[in-house]
This record gives structure tokens, C-alpha cells and sequence, in this order.
């Protein structure tokens, strides 16, 4: 079974664009894992705990 989303319509789109425009609408962040441990925020993620976003950084190595 794929991803239910409930159909949107554009005045609800424009809507969302424009609280995010004011800052009014901010994602929430639960825990930040580095690349390396991408396989504990699955995990964590599997556990059911989160409350928010787990994000995965990537940092960039700008050597040459």
C-alpha cells in the first residue's frame, strides 16, 4: 500500500506558501545524525519515538 495524501487544492498550497513566507509554519526537528550513523536514526525512526524530523547531515569536505 502506498502514501495516503489527502487531495490538495491550490488555495490550500497558497496558503501553506505564505505562512512559511511569514514564518509561521517551522518543521519541527526531533534529533540531527551524522551520514555515519544513518543506521541508528533508522533506528530510532523504526522505534516509533520520533516527534518530529530526523535529519541526516552530510558535511562537505571542500579539499581539492
Amino acid at each position: 500500500m502506498g502514501v495516503v495524501m489527502p487531495k490538495m487544492i491550490q488555495k490550500d498550497l497558497v496558503h501553506l506558501m505564505k505562512l512559511c513566507d511569514a514564518g509561521k509554519l517551522v518543521p519541527v526537528i526531533d534529533r540531527r545524525y551524522p551520514l555515519s550513523e544513518v543506521a541508528e536514526a533508522i533506528r530510532y525512526l523504526e522505534e516509533g519515538r520520533a516527534r518530529g524530523k530526523v535529519v541526516i547531515t552530510v558535511e562537505h569536505n571542500n579539499r581539492t
